[in-house]
This record gives structure tokens, C-alpha cells and sequence, in this order.
């Protein structure tokens, strides 16, 4: 079998080859930035770390959940029952935050929609503090043969206390940023 002594190395254009004999020190080239560039932020890039996309995902399941409950008392509950059949509260406060989960899960591909987002959360805390209250005074008026409903009731309540709770927390993160990106 045959041997060879080569030089393997990478040399650089102006430097001569060394040879496998010489034991020389190799010589380091590098590359050294004089200025550091910064990272480009994207529009809403602080608020978009917080992801309220996961927040948005919430609302909407909860706005789902909202409406599979009305549709529930609906269907086994007579209109002049309750004030919470009477005025359709769980379809209206469900389909308000599954439009408010929407806005916010758009916010990543479209920054300008901060306002609407914001505006959309606002109501939907209105609203949900408005039906909880006709909730509670169903809730005061209840009737103890309808032992099911009161229950499905109180699960409404809490869904409502979830919404509000998310769509508070999302209203304190898109009004902070809003305010800093104001001039």
C-alpha cells in the first residue's frame, strides 16, 4: 500500500504552501464587526412576545362553549323561563368573544387591527358584565324544580368570569401598547 506526505491544509491566495516538514504556528483570520446592527423589531413585536394569540384561542373556545350552552337551554328551557333564554345572552356574549378571539389571533399578520382588537374587548366586557348580572338575578328568582338548568346556569356564570377575565387582561396589554406607540 502506498503513503504520501501531503499537506492537506486550506492556504490562502497570497500565502505560500507550507510543507508537512515545517512546523509553524497556523495563522488565524477572522472576521470582527465594528458596529453591532440591532434586531429589527416588527410592529407590536413587545406585545406579540406576551402572544395574545393564546389568549384569542381562549376566548374563542370559551365563546364556543358559550353558545353550545345557549343552544342547550334553548332547546330544553321555555322562552318566558328565564331572563338568560329571553335574551339569548349565551349566544350573544359567545359569538361577541369568539370575534374577539379572532381579532386577537389576527393581530400577528395584521398589526393595524390593535384598535378594533381593543375596541372589541372593551364591549365584550360590557356585555358580559351586563348578562352576569341578569344571570345572577335569574339566579335569585330560581325556581327549586329546575335543579338542572340552575346548574348549567352557574356553568355560564363562570365562563362569563373566564371571558371577562381574559378579555381584561388582553384590554391591559393592547392599551399599554397602544399608549407607547402613541406620539
Amino acid at each position: 500500500m502506498a503513503c504520501a506526505d501531503v499537506d492537506m491544509d486550506i492556504h490562502g491566495g497570497d500565502q505560500e504552501p507550507r510543507r508537512a516538514r515545517q512546523r509553524e504556528p497556523p495563522m488565524m483570520q477572522h472576521y470582527m464587526a465594528l458596529e453591532l446592527m440591532p434586531d429589527y423589531k416588527g410592529p407590536l413585536h413587545d406585545l406579540l412576545q406576551k402572544q395574545p394569540a393564546v389568549l384569542g384561542s381562549l376566548q374563542m373556545v370559551s365563546g364556543v362553549l358559550s353558545v353550545g350552552v345557549g343552544i342547550l337551554f334553548a332547546v330544553t328551557q321555555e322562552m318566558q323561563q328565564s331572563l338568560f333564554t329571553l335574551f339569548r345572552l349565551s349566544h350573544l356574549t359567545g359569538t361577541l368573544f369568539f370575534i374577539a378571539g379572532v381579532v386577537s389571533n389576527l393581530l400577528f399578520k395584521y398589526p393595524e387591527l390593535l384598535p378594533v382588537s381593543l375596541m372589541v374587548n372593551y364591549g365584550c366586557i360590557i356585555v358580559a358584565v351586563v348578562s352576569a348580572c341578569l344571570i345572577s338575578v335569574d339566579l335569585a328568582h330560581w325556581s327549586p324544580e329546575n335543579d338542572q338548568h340552575l346548574r348549567i346556569e352557574m356553568l355560564e356564570l363562570c365562563v362569563l368570569g373566564l371571558e371577562v377575565f381574559l378579555s381584561a387582561i388582553l384590554c391591559f396589554w393592547f392599551s399599554k401598547e397602544k399608549r407607547t406607540k402613541s406620539p
